[in-house]
């Protein structure tokens, strides 16, 4: 008994550690968007999400072969299947391009503040599912949550930031999309194994966002002026922001859980407010800190409650 717990307990403390990781991995991505547009004035959300998703492809594709060659014999159903492409649809194509769209206007700080209130669209919309009366630990989260968010909207608008309200808008529908995402993915990754289901819905989510970047643009003339830089942002943004946090992150959720993860997450936010601070300048003020406190504690008492 005291081996097993011992392994059980190594388990967790590495899923603890691959979710942080995960974590980070995604709030370094508002930093090298920020970035991108800065470099080129002309860029749109759809050629980023593009160039992300153009580097990305290769190592989903690698891994999502492999999975398969290793388990032919573990065949998906048409239902397993469709949920796939549904949560890669929405998960890593849709909410991803609300986000991008809403970064084009907002901080990265605010932007990171906004999406980390997902937890709390989670717990509402199971709530929905099940028909369960939502108790007053989630009420508490959902108003220190959004008044954290509101604080730091307010500094903003005070700032007369151009669009700042499109922008959250935009943000604030990635959060909600995101949620469901969370709720599906949660099922999924049990039942057909976390790093078949990230490589298959992410090759999904890349496959629409290159078809939709070829749809809006005159694709082979709009990748020839792109600028280098913007290049080097994509294969960043793909490699560190994207292809290994959503493997770690996925791992480290079957392996803890997705009410510790939501908490282990929490440290985002902050590694965003630093990281704005230190390559965009962003100043980190007293009002952004007090907002992610609400926002964290909101985030904390969702996990609790989940537990």
């Amino acid at each position: 008994m005291p081996n097993k717990l011992s392994s059980e307990q190594h388990q967790r403390l590495f899923g603890c550690a691959l979710v942080l990781l995960g974590a980070a991995g995604f709030s370094a991505k508002a930093i090298l968007i920020k970035l991108a547009y800065a470099e080129d004035s002309q860029l749109d959300a759809i050629t980023l999400m593009a160039l992300r998703m153009l580097f990305s492809l290769p190592f989903y594709f690698i891994t999502a072969f492999w999975q398969y060659k290793s388990a032919p014999e573990s065949a998906l159903t048409k239902k397993q299947w469709l949920a796939i492409i549904i949560l890669g649809l929405i998960g890593y194509y849709l909410a991803s391009y609300l986000d991008f769209l809403g970064l084009q206007t907002i901080s990265a700080g605010l932007e990171r503040l906004i999406i980390f209130s997902y937890p709390t669209f989670v717990v509402l919309l199971l709530a929905l599912f099940y028909r369960k009366k939502i108790a007053w630990s989630v009420l508490l989260a959902l108003g220190l949550s959004y008044i954290g968010i509101l604080l730091v909207f307010i500094e903003q608008v005070s700032l007369a930031s151009d669009n700042i309200w499109l922008g959250s808008a935009f943000v604030l529908s990635s959060a909600g999309v995101f949620a469901f995402f969370v709720i599906g993915s949660g099922v999924m990754v049990h039942s057909v194994g976390s790093a078949r289901f990230t490589a298959y819905s992410m090759m999904v989510a890349c496959l629409a966002t290159i078809s939709h970047f070829a749809i809006q643009h005159d694709w082979l003339l709009t990748l020839t002026i792109i600028p280098p830089k913007v290049y080097l942002f994509g294969l960043l943004m793909a490699i560190f922001c994207t292809v290994l946090p959503s493997f770690l992150m996925n791992t480290g959720i079957k392996k803890v859980g997705a009410s510790t993860a939501a908490i282990l997450s929490s440290v985002g936010p902050i590694l965003t407010l630093i990281l704005a601070q230190e390559f965009l300048n962003e100043a980190i003020t007293h009002i952004q800190l007090l907002g992610t406190f609400f926002v964290l504690a909101g985030g904390l008492v969702v996990g609790r409650a989940k537990s």
